[in-house]
């Protein structure tokens, strides 16, 4: 797995899935990591919030990465890098915004002064290593996003990172068609590509069209208005500022995660003109056609400030004739969360309005119209789809196909491809998996702790507590307590049964420590399936006299 005169690409997380980006490319003895991203946690990781990659592929060859390269400042993208990236050693590239965002999360865990963080200028190019990295700008839904042209002593790879086309963006200037396309002319060996939209037949659409129905839902509202999307859609912020002011609303920006945008941005030349917002306390006290909240929480996540608001727990307090805009996509897996919140906000009687009732979104990806520009304009050789779950990948396989790419290759985390020189093709596998952050612990995903955490929340939890004389013989009476275990009403007399089968099983005659402990715990458990039809998890402890 030591990479010769060749390229060798190999993701780690991002392909095969949407989210925890981790991408290596390997030629002439090193590798370069793009990218070191998180997804976050379903009821499967009872407990968890965040999910990391597992790095041990490229942590047993730590001496041989030169560097992290970061394409821009999702957490799906740099989400793993306060928790990762110091034990790996090696500085990380940016641009100033997401590099800000870097930074923050750092100071967060107290490790800014132990991790090397450079900030690079678009256009210029960055070696690291055999590899040569040049930014280019494009349009996503943060500021900076960047696709990498990565020249290579066996080829050149353009990694699209996340991207869509928008003739009339809100921030930043993406490279041009003429631009890309002359990145094209001097010749792309290798396309690797976002998948995430590859089967909307339309173009995603620019961010300026969203304010027009924005403004005409807000100027429409009677009450209290709160819009809820992604916190790192600086666009979208800027287009509710002005919002704000068209319907002469006081903007009040509430959540960490917003304010950290905001923050990041105004030192990086972003927001100049952005409106003074209130606080919270403040925007509560104003009339209530007066105000436009901008929250987070809009994919339905229990601590954010939308669940907070809908949940009644929040200073910000919604009620019958105020509305909620989600300005955001409902992404899948999240259904139910954003059930809970709109059913919440529903039994309020707020009004409710998603990019299904009106135009106050647009996607930050790129639908087929927009892939087959791209293709057109860069010309390559091979296309290797990525951020996608696995049916994204083969369709944008095919895709590619019939729009005149040469050849496309499909692979999935843990694959080690050699892209060049010669046709794409498999050549090993890199071990993956993924680690949960429990707390302040990282844990791997399927270890002890959390398929024990699976058991008790599935099954229950018995103690049992036996004291032994010193000739072995029961001493006083069993004590039994449990948690979980579904007896209810009959709670007493369910422990009043455990008591005594775990007396009997200690009454069966003198054994070992060890076996004495199973027999008991298996007579518990035994009573409490007779009585539930479950298998709680029964600990055992023994005291002697």
């Amino acid at each position: 797995m030591t990479p010769k005169n060749e390229l060798l690409f190999c993701a780690l997380g991002g392909s095969g899935e949407i989210g925890m980006n981790v991408n290596l490319y390997g030629t002439r003895g090193k590798w370069v990591m793009v990218d070191c991203g998180i997804t976050f946690a379903d009821p499967a990781y009872p407990g968890i919030d965040v999910i990391l990659p597992d790095l041990q592929f490229i942590e047993e060859r730590q001496e041989d990465l030169v560097g992290i390269v970061l394409t821009h400042g999702h957490e799906d993208h740099i989400g793993a890098l306060p928790y990762l990236a110091e034990d790996l050693g090696v500085p990380l590239y940016a641009t100033a915004f997401t590099a800000g965002l870097i930074r923050g999360k750092l100071e967060e865990e107290g490790i800014e002064n132990r991790v090397k963080l450079r900030i690079v200028d678009y256009g210029k190019r960055v070696d690291v290593g055999p590899f040569g990295f040049t930014f280019v700008p494009m349009s996503h839904s943060i500021p900076e996003a960047s696709a990498l042209l990565i020249d290579t002593p066996d080829g050149r790879v353009f990694h699209s990172g996340d991207w869509k086309l928008d003739a009339a963006p809100i921030i930043g200037n993406p490279a041009t068609a003429e631009q890309l396309a002359a990145i094209g002319d001097e010749g792309v060996d290798v396309l690797v590509c976002d998948s995430t939209n590859v089967f909307n037949k339309d173009a995603s659409g620019s961010e300026s069209t969203v304010r027009r129905g924005l403004a005409e839902t807000i100027a429409r509202a009677k009450g209290r208005v709160l819009v809820t999307t992604f916190a790192s859609n600086a666009a979208r912020l800027v287009t509710l500022g002005e919002v704000a002011r068209e319907t002469g609303r006081k903007l009040c920006v509430t959540g960490r995660s917003l304010d950290r945008i905001l923050k990041v941005g105004r030192a990086c030349g972003y927001f100049k003109d952005f409106p003074d917002t209130v606080d919270p306390e403040t925007a509560m006290r104003l009339p209530k056609n007066k105000v436009l909240i901008v929250a987070t929480g809009g994919q339905g996540e229990a601590r954010a400030a939308l669940s907070r608001v809908a949940e009644g727990s929040h200073t910000i307090k919604l009620d019958m004739g105020d509305t909620v805009v989600f300005s955001s996509k409902q992404i899948p897996g999240n259904e139910v969360a954003i059930g809970r919140i709109q059913n919440l906000l529903a039994a309020k009687g707020v009004e409710m309005v998603t990019e299904r009732q009106a135009h106050v979104h647009v996607s930050g990806h790129p639908g087929r119209p927009e892939l087959a520009k791209v293709y057109g304009w860069l010309k390559p050789d091979l296309l290797v789809p990525v951020h996608g779950e696995m049916r994204h990948l083969m369709e944008h396989a095919r895709y590619g196909l019939s729009q005149g790419v040469k050849s496309s290759v499909v692979q999935t985390n843990g694959d080690v491809m050699r892209l060049l020189p010669g046709p794409a093709k498999k050549i090993g596998n890199a071990p993956i998996g993924r680690l949960v952050l429990d707390g302040d612990v990282i844990l791997p995903s399927d270890g002890s702790t959390i398929n024990e955490r699976r058991k008790l929340a599935l099954n229950g939890q018995i103690s049992v507590a036996v004291a032994l004389g010193r000739d072995g013989r029961l001493v006083g009476t069993p004590q039994v307590r449990l948690q979980g275990v579904p007896v209810e009403d009959e709670r007493l007399a369910f422990i009043d049964d455990a008591v005594d089968a775990a007396a009997q099983a200690v009454k069966g005659g003198r054994r070992a420590k060890d076996r004495l402990r199973e027999d008991v715990r298996l007579a518990v458990r035994r009573v409490a399936t007779r009585w539930t039809g479950k298998k709680p998890i029964v600990d055992v402890l023994m005291i002697e006299a």
